[in-house]
């Protein structure tokens, strides 16, 4: 069958996205696949248990729009713990299917043709066109090379009557740097006074290294009352599959995220969201950050001596190498004969711009198996110019 009419795309500039690209790439070729965000070791059996405990106990229709009450209490109380931040369970939480789900919603929600949103480049890839969709026009912003972060007075300057909203991430994907205190108290200076809202992407807020504080918006009451803050189950609990997250927002925000989630996916999953609010008791989230150091050092010691560079990721689960001593080959191309010739599978961070920016570098994924870490290594240890 052919639709006979003229299809003008929305996205006309969109493709597969290259986290498909790679991974079918690395199937392809039988390659080790670091190019994807996800871990390749087994969610806790506990949760496992949970879920299927409450599966069996009949709770398998429709949970509330907003998100089970037992899950946004438990999401409240963490809030509060870790963050000082006082939380309306009822009105100011909602459980999502997914953190992209929740940006996707925050974004359409509250942008209107010919609004600007301010983009931080490189940014992960389903900003933009959740921005393009709702009529928005993106602007982009670069985070400066090689420590990425982000020229405060350059937003400032940008910033103009049309602004809408501001996109941030910490801690980052794909570079895995991190937003500092003077960042946050910056991006609140620059904000007060104004209508501008943010969209704030911390999926990874369990994953920084090296004794560093994750700063959530959440710590800054004035930011924390223009913001949309998003949060990634998957991300903590091993288990990017399951699609669950949720968005903290204020509640003359929330109402307008509500109005539109209802519509988009009504409800996240029933019994992983019972199940997660009885997981949630243990807090094993504060485990989180000394497990994935132990991991990116893994990596990073086994690749001392190899032809790449790197600086250690600050937070995430992305590591950066530096190729340039290899190849003057775009990271495209790069990317694409690691994968082919020596069995691992990357991403390029050209492919987080909207005007490609090649630095040379590809991401690589560390929350994957000693074993997997140690294969991968040996294969990258020879790759050389």
């Amino acid at each position: 069958m052919h639709f006979p009419g003229i299809i003008s795309s929305k996205l006309p500039w969109a493709g597969t996205t290259i986290f498909t690209v790679m991974s079918s790439l690395a199937t392809e070729h039988e390659a080790i696949n670091l190019s994807q965000g996800f871990p390749n070791y087994e969610v806790s059996n506990e949760l496992i248990d949970l879920v299927h405990h409450y599966m069996r106990k009949g709770l398998n229709q429709y949970a509330p729009m907003q998100g089970v009450p037992a899950l946004r209490k438990a999401i409240a109380d963490k809030s509060k713990a870790l963050y000082g931040a006082d939380v309306d369970p009822d009105t100011e939480v909602t459980i999502t299917s997914g953190a992209t789900q929740a940006i996707y919603t925050a974004i359409t929600a509250m942008i209107r043709p010919g609004d600007e949103v301010i983009v931080l480049e490189p940014a992960y890839d389903s900003y933009v066109p959740a921005i393009e969709l709702a009529g928005g026009i993106p602007v982009f912003i670069q985070m400066q090379a090689p420590t990425y972060r982000v020229d405060w007075s350059l937003v400032r300057k940008r910033m103009t009557p049309r602004t809408k909203m501001i996109l941030i991430n910490s801690p980052h994907n794909p570079t895995g740097s991190f937003f500092n205190e003077s960042d946050l108290k910056e991006l609140d200076r620059i904000t007060d006074g104004t209508e501008v809202l943010i969209v704030s992407d911390e999926v990874y807020e369990h994953l920084l290294f090296d004794g560093r504080r994750h700063e959530s918006v959440l710590r800054y009451p004035q930011l924390a009352a223009r913001s949309f803050v998003t949060y990634s189950f998957g991300k903590t609990y091993h288990s990017t599959g399951w699609k669950m997250g949720y968005c903290i927002a204020p509640e003359n925000l929330m109402k307008e995220f509500r109005r539109v989630h209802q519509f988009v996916v009504f409800c996240a999953n029933a019994p992983m969201q019972y199940a997660l609010a009885d997981f949630m008791n243990n807090r094993n989230y504060l485990e989180l950050p000394d497990f994935f150091q132990a991991k990116r050092d893994r990596f990073l010691e086994l690749l001392n001596g190899s032809s790449f560079k790197f600086v250690p990721a600050a937070g995430s689960y992305f590591q950066l190498l530096d190729y340039s001593e290899i190849t003057d080959e775009k990271d495209t191309d790069f990317a694409v004969r690691l994968t082919k010739e020596h069995g691992v599978a990357s991403i390029p961070t050209s492919v987080f711009y909207r005007q490609p920016q090649d630095h040379r570098l590809l991401r690589f994924c560390f929350a994957k198996t000693d074993e997997t870490l140690i294969a991968a290594a040996n294969r990258l240890q020879r790759v050389r110019a």
